[in-house]
């Protein structure tokens, strides 16, 4: 039995990104329970729309077996990107802008048509894209640690922070994104090896699981909207003074700086 509510867990997690980490949510969020983590994710979403950021796109989380792995879990999960997310490439994140911060390289899509129907498929959202970019996700917890069940990420926004794009797209056509080799270095000493493949398979198939499931939840991806398709090898935590760049083969790469503090 939990004895918390998902109003009072949202607010928590407001609260800790001023206030400081908190403990993990287990005495109002069950370690399995998917659909309340993503009832307390619904509640904050709503609270900072009508505060007025602004919806740009969403991110899929844990595709790669490897993050599974470094998280203990078994599934994906999906965390909403707001504007204020973005960092320019080649930009600078302000260190106190995170709590823990890691690093994660990995390809996103920004769509050129709207995917509704709860059965896309991996050629659908193919047809749908308008441009693919190398990007790095920032992830942050609010949680103490990184002691997260799947519960305390999915309720955290899918541990999001910021996420940077390679200014310009390519068109997919043309590109092998499946065996496309990822290398992401921090200050020149490459700490993350990954490929395509990583994300469910095929960053396409990881992109069809967040259509089909935001369209199953009423919220389909529209045309505009950046699609995170998933780490494609594992995080690494950053430091104040850190330059981060990914290099995503035949794709192109990304890069910022985590500003000391």
């Amino acid at each position: 039995m939990t004895s918390v509510s998902h109003q009072d867990l949202a607010l928590r997690l407001r609260d800790a990104y001023t206030q400081g980490v908190v403990a993990p949510l287990r005495d109002g969020l069950d370690p399995v329970d998917v659909a309340g983590a993503y009832a307390v994710q619904e509640i904050n979403t709503r609270f900072w729309v009508e505060q007025g950021r602004r919806i740009v796109g969403r991110k899929a989380g844990l595709t790669a077996k490897a993050v599974q792995v470094q998280l203990g879990v078994d599934q994906p999960d999906f965390g909403v990107l707001f504007d204020d997310m973005r960092v320019a490439d080649g930009g600078i994140l302000p260190a106190g802008s995170c709590i823990q911060p890691k690093a994660e390289a990995e390809i996103a899509f920004v769509l050129g048509a709207d995917l509704p129907s709860a059965e896309t498929t991996a050629d659908d959202v193919a047809a749908a894209v308008a441009t693919v970019h190398a990007a790095i996700e920032i992830v942050d917890s609010r949680i103490a640690d990184w002691k997260i069940t799947f519960a305390d990420t999915v309720a955290d926004n899918g541990s999001s922070a910021f996420f940077v794009l390679a200014e310009e797209g390519k068109p997919l056509a043309g590109l092998d994104l499946w065996t496309a080799g990822m290398v992401m270095q921090i200050n020149g000493e490459t700490v993350s090896l990954g490929t395509g493949a990583a994300a469910l398979g095929h960053p396409l198939n990881a992109a069809a699981w967040l259509a089909r499931t935001l369209a199953e939840r009423g919220e389909p991806l529209k045309a505009g909207d950046v699609l995170l398709a998933g780490a494609l090898g594992p995080m690494v935590a950053i430091n104040p003074g850190d330059r981060v760049e990914a290099f995503v083969g035949g794709i192109g790469s990304c890069s910022f700086t985590y500003a000391k503090a």
